[in-house]
């Protein structure tokens, strides 16, 4: 009796894992900064229970999103990068926070 539990509790938790492993999308999007505090910004702006990793290349000024998709959307995403100072493909940074960046952060003309 107690193996035919134990059994049941298994095939639950590696089904359950599953099915939390397979709702993870990932995801790329332009995000403007210049260095590496740009990057810690970036990132931890991210660094939420619905994401599971956030890296920002500061070259080709990508970050790439592991995120829970039933969760959180693409646009919350880019609303939150861009609420730390930093335009999105979709969301620009408010003038009042950009201008509070640190001048190596400042990427605008």
């Amino acid at each position: 009796m107690y193996s035919k539990i134990f059994t049941s509790i298994i095939t639950f938790s590696l089904l359950a894992s599953f099915v939390v492993a397979g709702s993870t999308t990932e995801v790329k999007f332009k995000s403007l900064g210049n260095c590496g505090m740009c990057q810690k910004r970036i990132e931890k702006s991210l660094k939420i229970n619905e994401v599971s990793s956030a890296s920002w290349d500061k070259k080709s000024k990508m970050l790439t999103v592991k995120y829970n998709a039933s969760a959180i959307t693409l646009d919350s995403l880019q609303q939150r990068v861009a609420a730390v100072g930093h335009d999105t493909e979709k969301f620009k940074a408010s003038d009042d926070v950009y201008e509070n960046l640190p001048g190596c952060c400042l990427y605008r003309d």
